[in-house]
């Protein structure tokens, strides 16, 4: 790869990128305080299935999807996939937390560079007239900085089972080796991954995931908390 375009798949796919992403676990806190996360092996079941279960049939799939309307210059496309996967978060904090974090996304990189079309779709968030999720603004600048798919859809995925290893490793807790550990091994998940979200039925995308729905909504209503989600 470039090194230009190397550069610019490893900033937006920082775990560290200031957009809020560390203060949420999206719905981790709860699986740990009811004992299902509890020890490096079930952290690292728990990491997995996120991937595997969860992001591969909606986040991860909308990243593709949203990155392919860029391609085609579709933009009413892109406000459809928006429009379509904030009705999937069923759970109120996690659809705030998604479109906080794509917001915040696009606000980085617009200072950056200006794309007529990452502009249209801010002002059309700003307006109200959709949601702005953190997958689709991913999506989108990904495809506008010609990063190609694949890598993409990689660093998406790390970037996703970096955040979970991090607050697995506070919340359950976990040494640090343990989470790197389990980070390490996830490398083979996420590859296993890639071909089957760029070839994933569209019929499948959206697939529920109701346990994972459930925890995030009890954990609106935990008796104490250290995420926002």
């Amino acid at each position: 790869m470039d090194l230009h375009l190397l550069g610019s798949l490893l900033h937006i796919s920082d775990p560290t990128l200031p957009i809020g992403g560390y203060t949420h676990s999206n719905g981790l806190e709860t699986y740990v305080q009811l004992g299902i996360v509890h020890n490096p092996a079930s952290a690292a079941a728990y990491v997995s299935q996120m991937l595997s279960a969860n992001l591969h049939f909606n986040d991860a799939a909308f990243v593709c999807l949203a990155y392919n309307a860029v391609k085609a210059r579709d933009f009413d496309e892109l406000l459809r996939l928006d429009e379509e996967l904030t009705a999937l978060k069923l759970p109120i904090e996690i659809r705030n937390a998604s479109q906080k974090l794509g917001l915040r996304l696009i606000k980085i990189f617009r200072r950056q560079k200006e794309f007529e079309l990452a502009a249209k779709f801010e002002n059309a968030i700003l307006r109200k007239e959709t949601g702005g999720n953190y997958a689709i603004a991913f999506g989108v600048y990904t495809s506008l900085l010609e990063i190609p798919l694949r890598e993409a859809l990689y660093a998406f995925y790390y970037n996703a089972a970096a955040g979970m290893v991090t607050n697995a490793v506070k919340l359950v807790p976990l040494g640090q080796l343990d989470g790197q550990d389990i980070l390490f091994n996830m490398q083979t998940v996420i590859a296993g991954l890639i071909d089957k979200t760029i070839t994933l039925d569209r019929d499948l995308v959206g697939v529920c995931n109701i346990g994972f729905d459930i925890r995030c909504m009890q954990h609106e209503r935990l008796y104490s908390r250290l995420y926002m989600s």
